[in-house]
């Protein structure tokens, strides 16, 4: 590393972009962490152990990457922009448990790479890119049970993740994250913490994985039902389910759904606890048929 002291301050990311040729891309949400704490914070907060592999979205320079590497089993980074790939062939070249992949984490096998390693136990941690943010965390629910995941996000998608219903911030990201992890707001991070700085502070959020407990609930029908319920905000559940168009779901047997589930049809969507909308779930199942909605995915949450 030509003699850099550490990869979290400006003048360390500065002299590694100019000796390559970069600066750093706005179309791709770039802004590099250049402050220790914040740093220590986030693998603090990832709390790496010696049996862990890592799965890291958006690498970039490899700040995260190297503090974590010496304290895990291996380390998968993930980063699309090739400029950024040559300076990690520099920051990471002497880590042999870091394997970098080239590539669109909104693209990858992200399954398939982790099923390649077996590993016992897993996490993600990601300085995510504003503009893929609901995306992201969708598509990293849906890849694997990791243990904890770790995201840098802005601190609008931050009070989204831990909103109350009947609130402006609770939707489908809400739910669909409550439905597997207990979130942390762990630490709000400045944007002075960031070079070049965003236009917005940032949170440090802590995913944890609940425990299975109860009756589970099909995640293609919990998806289905809550994305037809924000579909519509200002309409009643009853009307919002009527004509989400999901198969088999007229007036009459969404009534019935919200009957048997001991729900008020008169509500709105934004006012349903998750365990309403997982009970909603499991009704429209047992009434259904246990693989409805066969067109909706769990990506439907999005």
């Amino acid at each position: 590393m030509r003699g850099e002291r550490h990869l979290a301050a400006v003048g360390t990311v500065r002299n590694l972009l100019t000796r390559f040729g970069l600066a750093p891309l706005g179309r791709l949400g770039q802004h590099f962490l250049v402050d220790r704490n914040v740093l220590a914070r986030i693998v603090e907060t990832v709390a790496p152990g010696p049996e862990d592999l890592i799965l890291e979205i958006g690498a970039g320079l490899g700040t995260v990457t190297r503090e974590l590497a010496p304290l895990v089993r291996k380390v998968i980074a993930v980063e699309v922009d090739r400029g950024l790939l040559r300076i990690l062939t520099e920051t990471l070249a002497d880590l042999s448990n870091v394997q970098v992949v080239a590539g669109d984490a909104l693209r990858l096998e992200l399954k398939m790479l982790l099923s390649e390693q077996r590993p016992r136990i897993a996490k993600a941690v990601s300085n995510v890119p504003y503009y893929i943010t609901t995306p992201l965390i969708f598509r990293l629910l849906d890849a694997w049970p990791f243990e904890r995941v770790v995201v840098m996000v802005q601190e609008e998608v931050a009070q989204r993740l831990v909103a109350c219903p009947a609130t402006a911030q609770y939707g489908a990201l809400t739910v669909a994250v409550a439905a597997r992890y207990e979130v942390d707001l762990v630490a709000r991070v400045s944007r002075n913490c960031f070079y070049p700085a965003p236009g917005v502070d940032s949170s440090l959020v802590l995913l944890c994985r609940r425990p299975a407990a109860g009756e589970p609930v099909g995640r293609a029908a919990l998806a289905a039902v809550v994305k037809a319920a924000f579909g519509q905000r200002r309409k009643t559940l009853l009307s919002a389910l009527a004509g989400s168009r999901l198969p088999g779901l007229d007036r009459a047997t969404a009534r019935r759904l919200l009957e048997h589930a001991g729900i008020d049809a008169r509500r709105r969507g934004e006012t349903l606890e998750l365990t309403e909308f997982e009970a909603l779930a499991r009704v429209a199942e047992q009434l259904l048929g246990p693989d409805w909605p066969d067109s909706v995915t769990p990506a439907g949450f999005e």
